[in-house]
């Protein structure tokens, strides 16, 4: 008999110990299994806004911040530099890398011409998000934009360009002073050119 209870206890020991090890492996499969995002929040952004220009000026969270609620969060985000210079009109030029969500990442450029009431030159840094894009070859065209910001020294500026149904949105902070409103657009290619055409 008492060989009877030993057997019986160690056979409900043995079926607890497979029932908790069944629990817990359909939890960490569960886990595993949560869908991934393919797009970034807001924390991200600002977090790599951080790192790319250094402390974030309350101007800058502002910028993000609106960027958010007007387009929501976007599939990719490109850091950049880029330079411009207008006398009625304009050029501007500028390099960077695009990231996208899934971890993809490849050098970008981007160059165009503007007309308008705009005067001055600028260096900025720039941080475009990019809404509803998979790839970087869905970027190389023009994206038609309106400016009508302010550049002050210092100052951060916001923009939105357009090609069917992916938008760029980007921010500048820079150093120069340029102000007007201009009409123009940009070109985005794999390359580095001269021609901003």
């Amino acid at each position: 008999m008492h060989t009877f209870f030993r057997s019986f206890a160690l056979m409900l020991t043995l079926s607890a110990t497979v029932a908790t090890t069944t629990a817990m492996a359909q939890t960490t499969s569960t886990a595993t299994r949560a869908p991934k995002r393919s797009t970034y929040t807001t924390d991200e952004i600002m977090a790599q806004g951080h790192q790319f220009f250094g402390k974030t000026s309350r101007g800058l969270a502002q910028a993000i911040e609106y960027v958010f609620q007007n387009e929501g969060e976007p599939t990719a985000y490109i850091v950049g530099e880029e330079g411009s210079g207008a006398f009625v009109g304009g050029l501007r030029y500028g390099e960077g890398t695009i990231y996208y969500k899934n971890g993809a990442k490849k050098h970008i450029y981007w160059q165009g011409p503007s007309v308008g009431f705009d005067f001055g030159g600028n260096g900025s840094r720039t941080l475009t998000l990019v809404y509803n894009s998979q790839s970087p070859e869905d970027l190389y065209d023009r994206f038609a934009g309106v400016e009508g910001t302010a550049y002050l020294v210092g100052g951060v500026g916001v923009n939105f360009q357009r090609k069917d149904n992916i938008t760029l949105a980007p921010i500048r902070t820079g150093v120069g002073a340029r102000l007007g409103a201009n009409i123009g657009y940009l070109k985005y290619s794999p390359r580095a050119t001269w021609n901003p055409f």
